[in-house]
């Protein structure tokens, strides 16, 4: 039954019709009240008994009052051939994210203004968002609270977690708010989104927190918070708060069958990966993230039972843990002395219930970092220690993206710089190059922190005005196995930039957020 038609059914009838149904239905309950009270069961050990005072709906006007003022609108210009798969929010698949905007095919040179929303971490104007908000963008800017529009510039992205830092610069001191605890959100727990649906900024939600730790198949790392509170178009990089005032997600999608607004179902990254992620953007402009090399897998009750696995404490529960399948040759975990068909538990301190959280674990350790890992070999716990390596610089199986993406191209997207492409980027005419219209994520580019809407002007030295061009002379330089060296214009001021084959780069001022070439990173 449709829901238009479940909402007839609801509303048919006339009054006196309801009165006569809700009059039976009070002589139904007191005729059955003497008889249900003389009911007595054998056996109520296990009924549940709810206790606790009785609590009232919270009053959210303060806290909106308090955390409203930090609570921005963003706006990005953005060209139609790079939105695929963004009109959907954060991608396709099962569920139709409609984040931050839906539009029909346009041309390929075609702006699009796309809006989402943001919040402000830092007095001096670093801006949280999603990574769809901006993605593409040749141009963002950033709206406050009083309606102050602020030019704004990305830092970086990072389109694993869908998460990208901006940057704006104020005339004074902006109000800002901190990042929670989101491992202490429990589910039941009050929850506030504040954002820019439909371009109606400063709209404030409420709800419920419906679940933690969900995976909706949208990216390696998926870890989300569920909400109920309502989350439209335009939400997108929004803060959600607990009642104390602090952030402890960044709203990011919905689940709507039809594609439409919401109905209820939202997910939110969680404050605890934006903290590692935002960090390491500010810092580098891009994401290291660790790797510890098995692939593992669902474990079956099937699978449990034949290796001898302890059966889980509440009966008819999945088995938890993450069973080895294999372990890339050289890797942290072969060093450990993991082997196929143990079976991992704990990482760390962390208990591990799914192949999907050791992965997810794995990834927030900066490389370098001893770990310890509990697991399970024919029936008895052990533990062993090891550093966690590099996902970047990983080989084997877990490496195979990153290794193609790092070893064959810059992994930058070009176009020329025509005269609409000036005026939108404030350049002179007679400025010339080729800009960046996207970044691979993952890739040498994204490793320097080159950014969308920088001009590349030279390639080893020589000046490039046609993205062919430029392709040819980084091809060049690639199949030698030598460093790419190449002169950018952002923000009026030119920078060099030299990016070997193996990812490392060198040559970019350690203070701008794009990454100084120090760190052996992804």
């Amino acid at each position: 039954m449709s829901e238009k038609s479940v909402t007839n059914v609801c509303t048919r009838g006339g009054r006196r019709n309801w009165t006569k149904a809700l009059l039976a239905g009070c002589m139904l309950v007191s005729a059955a009240g003497p008889w249900a009270g003389g009911v007595s069961w054998a056996d109520t050990s296990s009924m549940i008994k709810p206790s606790g005072p009785a609590q009232r709906i919270p009053d959210f006007v303060e806290l909106v009052k308090q955390v409203k003022p930090a609570v921005v609108s963003i706006t990005s210009m953005i060209r139609s051939d790079t939105m695929e798969g963004e009109g959907g929010g954060m991608g396709g698949g099962p569920f139709p994210f409609p984040f931050p905007f839906q539009m029909m095919p346009q041309p390929s040179k075609q702006l699009i203004e796309a809006r989402g929303s943001g919040f402000v971490i830092s007095a001096d104007g670093y801006v949280v968002t999603n990574n769809h908000v901006v993605k593409g963008a040749t141009k963002v800017s950033v709206t406050l609270d009083d309606g102050t529009t602020l030019p704004a510039k990305v830092v970086g992205r990072d389109g694993k977690t869908d998460l990208a830092l901006l940057k704006v610069t104020p005339t004074q001191k902006l109000p800002f708010i901190e990042l929670g605890e989101s491992d202490d959100v429990q589910p039941g727990e009050w929850v506030i989104a504040v954002g820019n649906p439909y371009g109606l900024g400063g709209t404030v939600t409420a709800g419920i927190v419906s679940a933690r730790g969900r995976d909706i198949n949208e990216g390696p790392y998926d870890n989300f918070i569920q909400v109920d509170a309502p989350i439209n178009r335009g939400n997108s990089g929004g803060p959600l708060f607990t009642q104390d005032g602090k952030v402890v997600g960044v709203n990011t999608a919905i689940l709507s069958p039809s594609g439409g607004g919401s109905i209820g179902i939202g997910f939110a990254i969680p404050s605890d990966t934006v903290r590692s992620v935002v960090d390491q953007l500010r810092k580098t402009g891009h994401v290291v993230r660790g790797y510890l090399g098995v692939n593992a897998q669902v474990i079956s009750p099937v699978m449990a039972s034949a290796l001898n696995l302890p059966a889980p404490a509440v009966a008819g529960t999945p088995p938890a843990g993450a069973l080895v399948a294999s372990v890339s040759q050289d890797s942290p975990a072969e060093k450990a002395g993991l082997k196929a068909e143990d079976v991992i538990t704990d990482f760390n301190g962390q208990k591990i219930a799914t192949p999907h959280d050791l992965a997810v674990r794995v990834a927030a350790v900066a490389p370098g970092t001893q770990v310890t890992i509990g697991f399970v070999r024919a029936g008895k716990a052990q533990t062993a220690t090891t550093k966690i390596g590099n996902l970047a610089s990983a080989t084997g199986d877990a490496g195979k993206t990153a290794s193609t993406a790092g070893g064959q191209h810059l992994g930058v997207a070009l176009a020329p710089l025509n005269r609409d492409t000036r005026q939108q980027l404030g350049l002179p005419q007679d400025t010339h190059g080729v800009v960046v219209s996207d970044v691979e994520a993952g890739s040498p580019a994204d490793q320097a922190g080159i950014r969308p809407g920088d001009v590349i002007q030279s390639v080893g030295g020589q000046q490039v005005d046609m993205p062919k061009a430029a392709v040819s002379l980084v091809k060049t330089a690639m199949a030698a196995k030598k460093p790419v060296l190449l002169r950018i214009l952002r923000d009026g001021q030119s920078l060099f930039i030299a990016i070997s084959p193996d990812g490392s780069t060198a040559g970019l001022p350690a203070d701008n957020g794009a990454g100084s070439g120090e760190d052996d990173d992804n």
